[in-house]
């Protein structure tokens, strides 16, 4: 703590106490008497303080107000109490010489920044019992309780939490004051057994007998203890509040008389505290080590495999060799890459600790460092990216091959199923009976053939290319690949041989009916469009549709309401190509011809066109009713994309203005940091209540995805944005609070007072530009601004402790560390030293039984064991060198 913060606290210590006593002053002047009980316990607990003191200058007093009313006891009570020389007192024994000998103590009492208000020389010389009390007790809190303090407070405070810490453990003690709760004895007998249990036996002690509780403290005090009986049993236990100066002096008694044992309970409380945090510390290397080994070792195993390039001959075996590294890619290598992001957080958390806790940065066992194992994990990616490619590579060259082969098989299985029969077709001699009919239908059959057989040409040459590739891409089934292609090519040539001998032979006996042939022809070419048409019109009929608006099934209703539109012209076409196929009966009547068979020209009998013209008919006023039907389900699409929309309209802007808020809670620095976290807690409770408005939104979000809702016009908010702003809103709070919690903790750590982090938080908002963050010119800046001189091999050092990354920005927290270790007090090697050395009665070696006797086992055993034997001759075999220990836990030496 510096210089100008102890005189702060100094200040506002005396300004504290001196108004405690001037309010109890003035309630004496309004009184004029003290309360009787309470003026005869001030009476003899002060006087017995005084002579505690006095007997050391070899005098006494009797009666409080009468002998310093010269002021030559005052004076040398104040020499004996203080330790320093007063001016020489006057020998007169005139008024005017006691006034002057009083004036001189209380002058003496000023000068220790005691301010005397109402407090007179005349007054003490008078024998004023209330101005005496008052003084005395002034220099009781000056001289006997103002140095008191336990964990930074002080005074009364700090005696009262001195109180409450020694007889908790204590059954019926709860020491809450300094009156009623010392009623029953028990509390000060407490305090006396956990200092010195030899002396009372607590066990027999009863709550229901006072006095002898409090006569047995108040003899075994003055007796084993040096503490004189200040207070009597009977005036205690019978006046309803005891008299607190009275308790409070009494009781700073013991505090002063025990100090030696809590200075060395502080001593070996504070070498507990530096070896919890060199052990957490050590154990967290251990765990990096550890884990850190495993990853490389993982690693180094993990490279072969992944450079074996012995390719496979099948797809299968190679398509289990993806299998394989899909699944490293899958199962083994996702827990390794959170080991290393989980290796990386813990070596930052460790090195944070160790600066925190003042000791040195942690440096791996060599090959381990984070930057060793990030080099490793990179060549492990380069040689798995180089793997998958090769991977990639050989499939494509066996699905190439496989893809080949597989298309071979199929070209020449549809190849041999066109063939099959074709040779017996050509060879037979069916046109040497036929009718003149049948002769044409034969001519335009083969006709036909024969531009299919020209057709499979490219199919047999394509057969052919594909059997030579795979011969030149070393396919391992190549010998059966190459004996049916050979097969393929004989027949072929022969059904080429076959095929020009029938077109010779039905050339010769082509006899034809003109005017059949040439309305089969026509029947044909107007049966086929028509045919496609209808095709095509039941095909739309029957469409499935899917429409996401009115508008869309408007649009559908439009185009159906055009195609009924062509229904009429339609059915004139179907009547022209039935009047051919009745044109063609009626020759056939007129001239007595046989019609056999069908017609050559096409499969479509006029039946057929009857039959799906019917189904036509049919189909149209169904998709009526479907699209009538399409029409209702959207209208109540429209109604939920309304009824999301105004939910989302009110939700999205909510969101947005809580996230703005919070930013605003986290910035502001006109409250303490507990009330900015009960305003994060306030606002945590809030966005947890509203969740119920997000499910009811995701309900109707589900409803609209179940009716296949995948816009909405009416608002600009998606689900998948109100979720996602939901999650940041949630975790913006979340990270808020923890910062706070993390200021919290470095200000209770660190002994940062609340206003000194909001002169921290202010000056750090001036500069922030970045939301958050300064860049380091701000930085330079903001610390000029608060009286640091700067040169740039010193802001150089500066840079690296608050941006040890060289990100190039200075975060809050890495500001609020930094100001922390300029301004607080932290732990050092020499403060460990000198607990030790409390603990080792001054010597400069500690043997291991004083060690198993001031820690507890844990800690004592650890010592034990780093501790390295003192050299030194005055030492007893088995003394411990405490100094090279405590060295060696702030990275001065080795352990």
């Amino acid at each position: 703590m510096n210089t100008i913060e102890t005189q702060v606290q100094y200040s506002s210590y005396m300004m504290t106490t001196t108004e405690e006593y001037m309010n109890q002053e003035d309630s004496w002047d309004r009184d004029l008497l003290l309360d009787p009980a309470w003026e005869k316990q001030q009476r003899k607990t002060f006087t017995a303080w005084c002579n505690s003191h006095l007997r050391k200058a070899g005098t006494q007093i009797e009666n409080i107000e009468e002998d310093f009313r010269n002021g030559l006891k005052l004076m040398l009570l104040l020499e004996v109490i203080s330790g320093e020389r007063l001016p020489k007192p006057d020998k007169g024994k005139m008024r005017f010489h006691k006034i002057a000998n009083v004036n001189k103590a209380l002058d003496f009492i000023s000068s220790k920044g005691v301010k005397l208000v109402s407090i007179g020389a005349e007054e003490i010389v008078d024998g004023n019992v209330k101005m005496t009390l008052g003084m005395i007790w002034t220099i009781i809190l000056r001289f006997a309780i103002q140095d008191i303090s336990v964990e930074e407070t002080s005074a009364k405070e700090g005696l009262l939490l001195w109180c409450q810490r020694k007889t908790a453990p204590y059954r019926n003690v709860n020491v809450q004051n300094f009156h009623i709760s010392w009623k029953d004895g028990l509390a000060l007998c407490a305090l006396i057994h956990r200092h010195r249990p030899d002396l009372i036996d607590y066990s027999k002690l009863r709550k229901d007998d006072p006095v002898g509780n409090l006569n047995t403290a108040f003899e075994v005090a003055e007796k084993y203890l040096d503490i004189p009986k200040m207070l009597d049993a009977d005036d205690i236990v019978n006046t309803p509040k005891p008299d607190e100066k009275a308790i409070m002096t009494y009781v700073s008694c013991f505090y002063h008389a025990f100090a030696g044992a809590e200075q060395a309970e502080t001593a070996a409380n504070r070498i507990c505290k530096v070896l919890a945090v060199n052990q957490e510390n050590e154990k967290l290397m251990e765990e990096y080590e550890k884990l850190a080994s495993e990853l490389l070792e993982w690693i180094r195993k993990t490279i072969p495999w992944l450079e074996n390039r012995v390719a496979e001959q099948t797809m299968h075996s190679m398509q289990q060799k993806l299998e394989d590294f899909r699944d490293y890619r899958r199962v083994h290598k996702p827990p390794k890459v959170q080991e290393k992001c989980q290796l990386e957080i813990n070596f930052n958390t460790l090195q944070t600790k160790l600066r925190l806790s003042n000791r040195p940065a942690f440096m791996p066992s060599e090959g381990k460092m984070v930057s060793d194992i990030a080099n490793a994990w990179k060549g492990l990616e380069q040689v798995e990216k180089g793997y998958e490619e090769w991977l990639l590579t050989e499939i494509r060259r066996l699905e190439r091959l496989d893809h080949l082969a597989e298309k071979f098989k199929q070209k020449s299985t549809l190849h041999e199923s066109w063939t099959t029969g074709k040779e017996e077709l050509l060879s037979q001699k069916d046109y040497e009976s036929a009718s003149l009919m049948e002769i044409r239908a034969l001519m335009r059959k083969h006709e036909a053939f024969e531009s299919d057989l020209a057709a499979h040409q490219d199919r047999v040459e394509q057969i052919a290319a594909i059997a030579q590739e795979l011969n030149e891409l070393d396919y391992y089934d190549a010998a059966t690949i190459n004996a049916r292609c050979q097969g393929i090519c004989d027949q072929w040539d022969n059904l080429g041989t076959l095929t020009q001998k029938r077109r010779e032979s039905l050339e010769r006996v082509e006899k034809l009916w003109e005017t059949i042939d040439q309305l089969y022809l026509e029947f044909a070419k107007r049966a086929a469009p028509f045919n496609n048409w209808m095709d095509g019109a039941m095909e739309d009929l029957q469409d499935m549709f899917i429409v996401h608006s009115i508008e869309e099934i408007q649009s559908l209703i439009t185009a159906h309401d055009q195609f009924k539109a062509t229904i009429p012209e339609a059915d004139k076409e179907r009547m022209a190509i039935m009047g051919i196929h009745n044109e063609i009966l009626k020759i056939a009547q007129t001239y007595g011809i046989k019609v056999v068979g069908e017609n050559p020209y096409t499969v479509l009998s006029p039946q057929d066109i009857s039959n799906k013209w019917e189904a036509v008919k049919q189909l149209v006023p169904m998709r009526d009713q479907m699209l009538q039907e399409e029409v209702a389900r959207q209208q109540s699409n429209e109604r939920l994309r309304r009824q999301f929309g105004a939910q989302a309209n009110i939700i999205g802007p909510w969101i947005q203005t809580k996230m703005e808020e919070i930013s605003h809670v986290s910035i502001d620095i006109a409250g303490s940091l507990e009330e900015q976290m009960s305003n994060l807690k306030t606002y945590e409770q809030n966005i947890i209540n509203y969740k119920s408005n997000i499910d009811t939104l995701e309900g109707d979000h589900q409803l609209s995805q179940e009716s296949l809702i995948f816009d909405n016009k009416h608002t600009n908010y998606t689900m998948e944005h109100v979720r996602v702003g939901w999650e940041q809103l949630l975790t913006t709070i979340a990270r808020t609070i923890n910062e706070v919690e993390n200021q919290i903790l470095t200000r209770d750590a660190k002994g940062i007072s609340q206003e000194q982090l909001n002169e921290f938080r202010a000056s750090f908002n001036h500069f922030d530009r970045r939301n958050g963050m300064m860049d380091p010119d701000d930085f330079r800046a903001c610390l000029i601004s608060m009286g640091y001189d700067l040169g740039e091999v010193e802001f150089a050092r500066i840079m690296t402790l608050v941006d040890p990354n060289n990100t190039g920005v200075v975060t809050f927290q890495a500001f609020i560390d930094f100001m922390t270790r300029e301004t607080a007090e932290t732990d050092t090697a020499e403060q460990v030293m000198a607990s030790f050395k409390i603990l080792a009665s001054d010597k400069a070696y500690i043997t291991v039984e004083e060690l198993r006797r001031e820690l507890p086992p844990e800690q004592a055993e650890y010592c034990i064991s780093r501790m390295t034997k003192y050299i030194g001759g005055d030492a007893p075999p088995g003394a411990l060198d405490y100094i090279s220990f405590s060295s060696a836990l702030y990275g001065e030496s080795d352990l």
